[in-house]
């Protein structure tokens, strides 16, 4: 089973758009394996009311927190700690899209980081960037991290408005493709997910 998780640079920088598309181009399962906050809307019915094929399933969580704050913090509130060995890959024959919560170093227990999950689940990584002050070194942070962990990267997205400059400068250190961008849509819906997803097909 091909398994990609998709992280970022940051909270709140495209992952669960980047998610739907990806879904939507694969034709793939969706899994939030941890979902904090906002369980009325979750990322898992975000992505969902978003893909419009019929192949895709969307797994259920394996933690459902009620704060919306960092994994671990939300877990100690409920009395619940994350234990990546109870984080069990859904049983499916199809490509599975996973989706991180905040970026790699966002601890889901007193010793176990977002980038210890992407290790433990043996999975290819794409990176969501989208450009500000500072997002040059947070994305050359997080490649960094993912190299050094030995964590197969598959790409980046860009994701919001374009700035060539950055975008290239983090291209030409990393060495990491891009797999493509999303504009930075006023609204987002199924025939935007699906305008956007022909340019993932063949990642």
């Amino acid at each position: 089973m091909r398994k990609i998780f998709v992280t970022g640079i940051g909270t709140d920088i495209g992952k669960t758009v980047v998610s739907a598309v990806l879904t939507e181009a694969l034709g793939a399962d969706y899994w939030k394996p941890v979902q904090c906050g906002e369980l009325d809307n979750s990322d898992t019915m975000k992505v969902q009311s978003l893909v419009g094929n019929k192949d895709s399933i969307f797994q259920p969580e394996a933690y459902r927190l009620s704060g919306f704050m960092s994994p671990h913090a939300a877990a100690a509130l409920e009395g619940v700690e994350i234990v990546l060995d109870s984080i069990i890959i859904p049983d499916t024959n199809n490509i599975l899209i996973i989706e991180g919560a905040g970026g790699l170093l966002v601890p889901l227990s007193g010793k176990d980081l977002v980038i210890d999950l992407i290790e433990v689940l043996d999975c290819e990584a794409v990176v969501v960037s989208q450009n500000y002050l500072g997002s040059i070194n947070h994305t050359l942070l997080t490649i960094s991290a993912l190299k050094e962990r030995g964590i197969p990267i598959t790409g980046i997205v860009f994701n919001g408005d374009a700035n060539k400059e950055t975008e290239n400068i983090i291209l030409d250190i990393t060495g990491v493709k891009c797999l493509g961008r999303i504009d930075q849509e006023k609204v987002i819906n199924p025939s935007i997910i699906a305008q956007y997803a022909i340019q993932f097909k063949d990642i």
